[in-house]
């Protein structure tokens, strides 16, 4: 019975020796697991984006169907839409054609179609064409009112900031922004403007989704080239003037 009682006691030692064993083997496990996750996501977190985007080009469209325009998700209604916004152009710009002519003619021309087909049905005996009820939906204009209204909002802090001289970096920012825009402006008018701006927005977003990791590459080394330079301009030159400046003095007494 002795031998007996020891063989149990024997066994039951290597099961729980097995047991703790393979605890410790999936405790380790999970912790390299951890170290694994840790590790790549710090690889992730360490990733530079282009103007310190943390969600997919595609999120920030807004990740419907606006997003799948400008990215090419579907081919025909992109294509479409550019198309249409270049016959546009070529209309109203190279050809001088006047918005009000030619939309007054597409409505003539339009009416009379779709008059003469619904008359000539009832002679002919076949069914009039089906004319679709055209509204606008109240959801997508208070959404488009409210996304609006929070964008301009955010412009008037961001003015009203610069206007209180509390961020020299903005406020040359948006001078040389706004330079910028008065000589595109100068050489062409507004609707070339709107038509520059619409090619840019259905070209370089997908573009810049296809080659996403060389451009951040390269934009992580502009920022760091513009940070450098506008450390020893602000250095040499920035700092000097502030000093000059009563508003700037005062603010760094209170600072």
């Amino acid at each position: 019975m002795a031998e007996e009682h020891k063989h149990e006691e024997s066994i039951m030692e290597k099961i729980s020796e097995k047991i703790h064993g393979h605890g410790d083997s999936s405790s380790s496990s999970s912790d390299s697991d951890d170290e694994k996750k840790s590790d790549s996501s710090s690889l992730k977190t360490k990733i530079y984006r282009l103007f310190g985007r943390e969600k997919p080009v595609h999120k920030v469209f807004g990740g419907g169907k606006p997003a799948d325009i400008f990215l090419w998700r579907n081919k025909k209604v992109s294509g479409g839409v550019l198309g249409a916004a270049t016959v546009s152009w070529i209309l109203f710009e190279l050809l001088e054609y006047n918005l009000l002519t030619l939309f007054g003619h597409v409505s003539i021309l339009a009416l009379a179609v779709l008059f003469l087909w619904s008359s000539a049905t009832t002679f002919i005996h076949k069914t009039p064409p089906h004319i679709p009820e055209v509204h606008i939906p109240e959801e997508i204009v208070l959404q488009l009112a409210s996304g609006l209204r929070v964008e301009i909002n955010r412009g008037f802090t961001v003015l009203r900031d610069i206007a209180s001289g509390r961020d020299l970096k903005k406020f040359l920012m948006v001078i040389a922004g706004l330079w910028v825009l008065s000589k595109v402006g100068s050489s062409c008018n507004f609707l070339t403007l709107v038509y520059i701006a619409t090619v840019i927005l259905f070209t370089v977003p997908v573009l810049y989704e296809k080659y996403e990791d060389k451009v951040d590459d390269f934009g992580e080394k502009a920022v760091k080239e513009i940070k450098k330079q506008y450390a020893v301009l602000d250095e040499k030159v920035l700092s000097k003037v502030m000093s000059k400046i009563p508003i700037g003095a005062l603010m760094k007494k209170k600072l």
